[in-house]
């Protein structure tokens, strides 16, 4: 009998880090589902990428902030399972979509707070809720969290411990469907040179070199340095990881 292809749905895909982990994840022979919020054109383009390497792939809108979008979501997703690969489920789901805010404690606004709980924390939340019935048994989930929750640097709180609720909800999701086989890790990156935060890390050339100076190995990361980790939890070869935080930060503050 042929072995099925597994199917993973990336959060977030169409850019950063998003864009790295399917593309890694399509190299290890996974087809890939990635959504994107306003750049239809760089999910279409990371979509004909992976369909170059010779796997199928796909591109949904998500708007990871509105929770009472997701059942049409939902809906969308599973017409395109059906469609595209004659399935209805998936087996790795990589909540990546997401957005940060430089400011201070005392001048963080109710918006940005509420902004940042939304998409980083509730959106996480409740679309792993949503699409629980479609995750296959023994599949896997990967939550993005952050170096940020174990180093502080300022002007990162509200982002900071949105994060942490994920990797403490990334252990109670490992608790709760581990008799499904389902397993969820948390990826914590450190600071990565994308557009991330108006791209601070990557454009900025005094934050970039105070980075790489608080690094081990001596530079600030790629996209390319996470999207391998996050594509390697979603192989058999990690299959009794379950329940941890990774951090992949080449070394940030040791």
């Amino acid at each position: 009998m042929e072995k099925q292809t597994k199917i993973a749905l990336v959060t977030g895909g169409s850019r950063g880090l998003g864009r790295n982990a399917a593309l890694a994840l399509s190299r290890k022979g996974i087809d890939v589902i990635v959504t994107y919020y306003k750049e239809k054109d760089h999910a279409d383009t990371v979509v004909q990428e992976i369909e170059r390497g010779g796997r199928k792939a796909a591109a949904l809108q998500f708007d990871a902030g509105r929770v009472a979008s997701f059942d049409h979501f939902v809906s969308r997703l599973s017409d395109v399972l059906q469609s595209t690969w004659g399935r209805d489920r998936i087996d790795y789901l990589v909540n990546n979509a997401g957005f940060g805010v430089n400011a201070p404690i005392a001048s963080t606004t109710e918006e940005q707070f509420d902004s940042l709980m939304n998409v980083n924390f509730k959106g996480v939340f409740f679309l792993t809720q949503k699409l629980l019935p479609l995750i296959a048994d023994n599949g896997g989930i990967v939550n993005i969290s952050s170096g940020l929750t174990r180093f502080s640097f300022e002007g990162n709180g509200a982002y900071a411990a949105m994060k942490g609720a994920v990797e403490v909800l990334t252990r109670y999701m490992a608790k709760e469907w581990g008799h499904r086989g389902i397993r969820v890790n948390t990826i914590a990156p450190g600071a990565i040179a994308t557009d991330f935060s108006g791209g601070r890390v990557r454009d900025n050339s005094e934050v970039n070199a105070f980075i790489s100076s608080k690094t081990a190995l001596g530079r600030v990361g790629e996209p390319q340095d996470i999207g391998g980790v996050i594509a390697s939890l979603c192989t058999t070869e990690m299959s009794w990881l379950n329940a941890q935080r990774i951090e992949a930060s080449g070394g940030m503050v040791l």
